[in-house]
């Protein structure tokens, strides 16, 4: 099933083109508290048509941007070059943890 998911759907995480190019070119970087799993050209090339190395997320589960907590978000966009399992950041106190945007779940607001 898992075969046949990967083969025909994109947003079921990864197809088999991308565990293809994963694992011929990617160097595990760190996994987040999702269980999403980043990645970056092996050995930190960089890319001569974009000028920096090309960093990706596998998500776990359905692929949803908002599944990104805000530290690799930032390493992700090259806002930071340090992944957030290679340094000491400690949340400030009126920092709420990371939620994914709900909008269109059972989860979601509704006006009464």
């Amino acid at each position: 099933m898992k075969f046949l998911l990967q083969l025909f759907t994109w947003w079921s995480g990864q197809t088999l083109n991308t565990r293809f190019h994963t694992w011929r070119k990617g160097e595990k970087v760190g996994e987040d508290q999702f269980g999403n799993i980043y990645y970056r050209t092996r050995g930190g090339v960089i890319d001569p048509a974009l000028g920096f190395e090309r960093r990706w997320v596998i998500y776990k589960d359905q692929s949803e941007a908002s599944m990104v907590p805000p530290g690799w978000y930032g390493w992700l966009h090259h806002t930071t070059n340090t992944p957030p399992t290679q340094e000491t950041y400690q949340a400030k106190d009126w920092e709420l943890p990371h939620q994914p945007n709900v909008m269109g779940t059972p989860g979601a607001w509704r006006p009464p």
